[in-house]
This record gives structure tokens, sequence and C-alpha cells, in this order.
């Protein structure tokens, strides 16, 4: 409890800081007249109360108001974000630029700065950086809403059996079922993961934003996704906020497997690998949750590949301790919002999206299906990634 007062008193200060600071730079630095000081602090205000009252009421009432309310909510909090972070560039800039002229030497009778021309430039920034956050916002909204590419990735893996090459996983993940994503989205979700004609289908985490009683509905076209080798998941973060073991309970029902520190066998015998599965990096905080690697590839095989699924790319250091052949993350949304993507990257230790190598462990991040909070992605489209398994070819061959 005093974790969750703290981060909201965190939070609203960080809100009150920003609108203060765009106050400042749309309506101080361009020397505008009282009237319309006090028309865009009003302005100002109205947004930041709007965006704070739909947060608390789609979190603690219900995603169904937050459905209706998020919309200019959620679009107006990316267009903040994105805002500040131009008007910080511009001041960085002018900054630097200032600095420098400081260093050259002056004429005795340096004329005094003109304050007519500092609010030109103050005018014609400030109109540049709101059509900029107006323009990528509109296509960042765009980007997200549609439903998500398929994109296709090959990756191969020395212990993968050569009769399973072209084995296609097809992973979902961040889908953040509530607020402003709802059952359409699911359907069209997955009617494109079964068209990518997929083995398995892997869930790893983050899928709801919200309870089993108000989000069921939504989640239940994905009874409907079918692969041969079956449909797996993995919790994330979001699924601890909601309540991670009803979840598990419900998305069991609905025909999917959850794996929970657990390994199985995909395909017949020696035409096999091993899927593994772990608990979010971050569960150890609830009772009877927590990642354990160890206990899940305990007396297998070493000879066998072995697959990971773990919501949090960060993951892959206890993959690699573990001699994994591959893990399937995602949490990161490919930073959603340039250029907070630094914040996702800082959090995980540079890991942020598409294919790397950890010593003999590979690692594929997916940007994510859906997106968190603002209903905008910039430079970072979402995906339904095909993950293609192949046997690594031998230098004789």
């Amino acid at each position: 409890m005093l974790r969750l007062v703290f981060s909201a008193i965190a939070f609203l200060g960080l809100q009150v800081l920003l609108y203060y600071y765009l106050w400042r730079r749309l309506a101080v630095t361009t020397q505008l007249s009282p009237r319309w000081r006090r028309r865009i602090a009003w302005a100002l205000g109205s947004l930041g109360v709007m965006t704070i009252s739909t947060l608390l009421i789609s979190r603690l009432a219900s995603p169904t108001i937050g459905q209706t309310l998020g919309w200019p909510a959620f679009i107006w909090m990316a267009m903040l974000l994105l805002m500040a972070t131009m008007f910080a560039a511009t001041d960085v800039v002018r900054g630097l630029i200032k600095g420098s002229g400081k260093l050259k030497p002056k004429p005795r009778e340096a004329a005094p700065p003109d304050p007519a021309r500092r609010a030109f430039v103050g005018r014609v920034l400030g109109g540049g950086v709101v059509a900029s956050t107006v323009s990528l916002t509109g296509a960042g909204t765009v980007s997200a809403l549609k439903t998500p590419g398929v994109k296709d990735v090959k990756i191969s893996l020395k212990n993968f059996p050569e009769s399973l090459n072209g084995f296609a996983i097809v992973q979902l993940t961040d889908i953040h079922v509530g607020n402003t994503i709802g059952r359409g989205f699911i359907e069209d979700v997955v009617e494109r993961a079964n068209a990518a004609d997929p083995d398995l289908i892997v869930i790893t985490g983050d899928l709801v934003d919200g309870s089993v009683a108000d989000l069921a509905d939504a989640v239940a076209p994905l009874a409907d996704l079918h692969a041969p080798h079956g449909v797996f998941f993995v919790t994330g973060n979001h699924e601890y906020y909601a309540g991670a073991d009803a979840w598990i309970k419900h998305i069991e029902s609905l025909g999917i497997r959850v794996l929970r520190n657990e390994r199985v066998a995909i395909g017949s015998e020696e035409d096999s690998f091993d899927l593994v599965g772990v608990d979010d990096y971050n569960a150890g905080r609830w009772d009877g949750h927590g990642p354990d690697l160890a206990k899940a590839v305990a007396g297998r095989d070493t000879k066998r590949e072995v697959v990971v699924l773990a919501h949090q790319p960060r993951q892959v250091h206890e993959s690699v301790k573990h001699g994994v052949g591959l893990q399937l993350s995602g949490h990161t949304h490919g930073g959603q919002i340039w250029p907070w993507h630094y914040l996702a990257m800082a959090q995980q230790g540079g890991l942020l999206a598409g294919h790397s190598r950890h010593g003999d462990t590979q690692l594929y991040i997916s940007r994510g299906t859906g997106y968190w909070g603002p209903p905008v992605r910039v430079f970072a489209p979402s995906e339904i990634a095909r993950i293609t398994l192949r046997r690594t070819q031998s230098r004789s061959s």
C-alpha cells in the first residue's frame, strides 16, 4: 500500500512539473498577453485533471468506463510526453548555441537583446513543436490501432532436430486488453495469428489490464487460436497487477496451457525439443509465484534444444546460465513512443527489441502486439512475430 501511495505521489508530482513546464514554454517564453496565458493555463489544467481522473477511474472502477473516456485522455498523455520532450530538446540546443556564443569575444558596445526577436523565435519554435507533436501523435495512433503485421524471423539453433526444420512459432505478447483495447482487436489478432499457419503459438505475458470479471468477454476469442502443437502462455507483470491466480485459471479454461516454471516436450520422441515457461521477473513479490528456471530445466537432456518463454528480456542472463538455445520475450514494446525507448532499454539492461546473441543463447524480443496506455506508437510498430526454427548447418555441410 505504501508503495502504491508513493508511486501515486511521484506520478502526480511529475504531472504538475510537466504541465508547468509546458505552460512556461507555450505562454511565457512566447511572450503572449496575460489573457492568452490564462487561457493556456486553464486548457492545460483541464487536460491534466481529465487525464488523471480517467486513469484513476479506469484502474479502480471499470475498464468499460476507461474505454469510453480513455481515448482523449490517453492520446493527450502521448502528446504531453512528446511535446515536453521536444521542448526540452530545443532548450538544450538553444543553451548550447548561447553557451558557444559566450566563448567568442564580444565587441565593446554589443547591442542589447531584442525582446521582439526573442518572442518571434519562441513563437516559431513553439508552433513547430506543437505541429510536430500533433503529426507524430496522429501517425502513431494509426500505427497502434491497425491490426499488427506478421514479422518473419528466422533463427538457427545448433541442437534443433533437423526433421523439424521450418517449425514455426507465432508469438503474441503485450496485448494489454482493457482501457482502449477490446474484443474486436483480439478477434483481428486471432485471425491473423491463425492465418500465419503456425506449428505452435505462444503468448509471452501482459495479456490484460483488468480483472477477469471485467475482461472475460474481451479475451474470449483467444479460445479460437489453434496450432498443431498447442497454445502456451506465461505471465507478465501486468497479470499480477490484475490478479494472476484468477487469470491463470481463466486462461487455462480457454484451452491455453499456462507454463509456470515448467518444461514440456514439443514433437514426438527424438524429433522434438523442450519448451520451457517461467513466471515474470518480478513475480516473486506475490505469494506462490516467482521465476525458477533452474527448477524448470532440472534433469533435462542437455543434448536437446530448449526454447524458453520469459516475459522480460533481462531474464536472458538466467537462460545463459542454464544453456538455453533461445528465449522469447516481450515487455519493452520496442519503446512504444520515441524517445522513451531509452527508459525501456535502461530498465532491461540495454535490451529493447529484435534478435540478439548472448553467448550460446539467442534472444528475440517482440515489440508487442498491442500497446499500453496511450493508443500511440511512434517509431515502434506493433507485430505478430512468426519465428521459423532450423538446425544450424555444420561447417562441413
